[in-house]
């Protein structure tokens, strides 16, 4: 991912309430006290974000958009979503993603400090 993509995506995990980040698996992830919300990743070159998602999202997701959407390794399986980052993504979705991962991960009380996502799917 280019540093502007990690910028970016750093810019909108940390806004979240009590989000922290720390390096790991040899890259940053993003964080609510110390459960991961949202690990942007190359693993197959490309620059990819993952996120945790609710039931059947996945499937949703990557059944409207092969392309953007895929299971991602080792999380996949626990339903979480990878979104490709390389072909000039559309940032308000990526908010909307990771913020409802946010929502997913995060304590009741911090979550419901946070918005609904307007954008994006679910």
């Amino acid at each position: 991912m280019s540093d502007d993509g990690v910028a970016r995506l750093r810019k909108i995990c940390l806004a979240l309430p009590e989000a922290t980040e720390k390096e790991t698996f040899g890259g940053p992830t993003f964080r609510v006290r110390e459960k991961i919300f949202a690990m942007p990743r190359k693993g197959d070159g490309r620059p990819s974000v993952w996120m945790k998602a609710p039931a059947h999202a996945q499937e949703i997701l990557i059944g409207a958009d092969p392309s953007r959407f895929f299971a991602p390794p080792y999380v996949g399986p626990k339903g979480w979503i990878g979104m490709r980052l390389d072909d000039s993504p559309d940032w308000s979705e990526v908010e909307a993603l990771v913020t409802r991962s946010y929502r997913l991960i995060a304590p009741k009380r911090l979550a419901a400090r946070v918005p609904q996502p307007t954008s994006g799917e679910g």
